[in-house]
């Protein structure tokens, strides 16, 4: 597949490093030579100093012969004209990265699509998103919704108190309502069998459904986690104005940014039940007047990955039980799940799975890259005759890494064990080890 991708910033910089392990063709085009001259020698990849909205140099980067073109430089109109300008010399697909909210209704979707752009990322909103999936429940890490909540996915950090610690998974019956589909223990992801166990400190992914949620919370030894009542933003980014949009009003919620001119803005964009302040969140002594240790959640959206970790453990020591940091250096994603901090938010992580979705055969309507484990999760429907379809679950030989954590017939969320068949047109959750995904799409086709 031919990949070309604009913007040699750091989301197009990560797309294009993690698609060149898996032998696609991915030509990086960017402006400044300088960003892009340590990629070609150390990645599988081809660099072209070209501009993207140029015709000519477009040309001449053979973007009308792409699978799939994207554009995730900083400028949203940069990207919006050069999908228009890739998809008119012809390109396939094309993606663009966008800095405006209220593009993404389906209105303006459309209108877009009519234009030649198949499909438009906001990284911060979907990072808003991941934090709203964070802060359903304070005992929960992760948190997924598959076709509307038919499944769910929940990644629960396990304690020794929790009833299924220190047993083999095939002890824990035939009948359960549920199917731990991955394991993160330090850092190595399982994909477990039955002879695996559940030791504390491990990160356990859950597939089950709504009504199963107190239960896994009961195995899990969660009881004693109360809900979440009040959320403490930590600077006033675009993610943390997308995060306030969608919280629940019910909530209280306040914003403390360092820049006084931002804080008017943000005063103009939130509704008044939002509490703006203006201070430096790193002064404990103002988060402390601020209630911080009344506080069930905090969440550091700062541009620096070592300010938020600091600031979670600060928030952790002042007793709050939720903590978030957003964390765009990979390098401290480990570093921050081992200092206990609840949730990760990384945009490049975020926005690549989204991208990620674009370039496979089959018809794939979620992919989700595990922020703490090295494993990805896709919503593949099924296609009529697929090869999935032609054998129970425990004859098909999935590849080793790979299971299916459930699926969706209708509207109706099950969960699957050896003996069950899959259907066309039932959405199957599947999660495998990272870099997996392209390579099992063919039995869903």
């Amino acid at each position: 597949m031919k990949i070309v991708i604009a913007g040699a910033g750091s989301v197009g910089t990560h797309l294009a490093t993690l698609l060149s392990g898996e032998s696609q063709d991915i030509i990086l085009l960017d402006e400044s030579e300088e960003r892009l001259s340590s990629l070609e020698s150390n990645f599988d990849l081809l660099t072209v100093v070209a501009s993207p909205t140029s015709i000519r140099d477009l040309d001449t980067a053979q973007v009308g012969t792409a699978d799939l073109f994207v554009a995730v430089t900083p400028d949203e109109s940069r990207n919006i004209l050069s999908c228009q300008l890739a998809h008119y010399l012809g390109a396939k697909k094309t993606v663009a990265r966008i800095d405006h909210y209220e593009f993404q209704t389906a209105k303006n979707m459309n209108f877009f699509k009519s234009t030649g752009i198949d499909s438009l990322i906001y990284p911060e909103l979907l990072a808003a998103l991941e934090i709203l999936n964070c802060l359903k429940f304070s005992w929960v890490r992760q948190w997924w919704d598959f076709s509307e909540g038919a499944l769910v996915l929940i990644g629960v950090k396990i304690r020794e108190n929790a009833e299924l610690c220190n047993i083999p998974l095939c002890h824990l019956g035939t009948d359960i309502p549920y199917h731990i589909v991955a394991i993160k223990r330090d850092n190595e992801t399982l994909i477990p069998s039955g002879n695996d166990s559940i030791e504390p400190g491990d990160m356990v992914y859950f597939m089950t459904t709504k009504p199963q949620i107190p239960y896994i919370r009961k195995i899990a030894g969660k009881q004693q986690h109360s809900d979440i009542k009040n959320v403490m933003i930590m600077g006033g980014s675009p993610i943390a104005v997308c995060t306030a949009l969608e919280l629940s009003s019910a909530l209280g919620i306040k914003i403390i940014e360092i820049d006084r001119e931002r804080c008017m803005q943000l005063t103009e964009k939130l509704d008044d039940d939002v509490m703006i302040i203006n201070g430096d969140g790193r002064d404990l002594s103002l988060l402390a007047a601020e209630g911080l240790s009344n506080t069930s959640a905090f969440v550091a959206l700062t541009q620096n990955s070592e300010t938020n970790i600091l600031a979670c453990l600060a928030a952790k020591r002042f007793g709050v039980p939720k903590t978030i940091a957003q964390v765009e250096n990979l390098d401290y994603i480990t570093m921050a799940e081992r200092l206990d901090i609840s949730g990760v938010i990384n945009k490049k992580k975020i926005a690549a799975s989204h991208i990620y979705q674009l370039m496979l055969n089959a018809d794939v309507s979620n992919v989700k890259c595990l922020t703490f484990a090295n494993a990805d999760v896709a919503e593949f429907i099924v296609a009529e005759g697929a090869k999935i379809t032609k054998n129970l679950i425990k004859d098909v030989r999935l590849p080793h890494g790979v299971t299916i954590g459930g699926l969706i017939r209708g509207d109706v969320g099950m969960l699957v064990t050896g003996a069950s068949r899959i259907q066309a047109g039932d959405h199957v959750v599947v999660f495998c080890l990272g870099g997996m995904i392209k390579g099992i799409e063919r039995y869903f086709t």
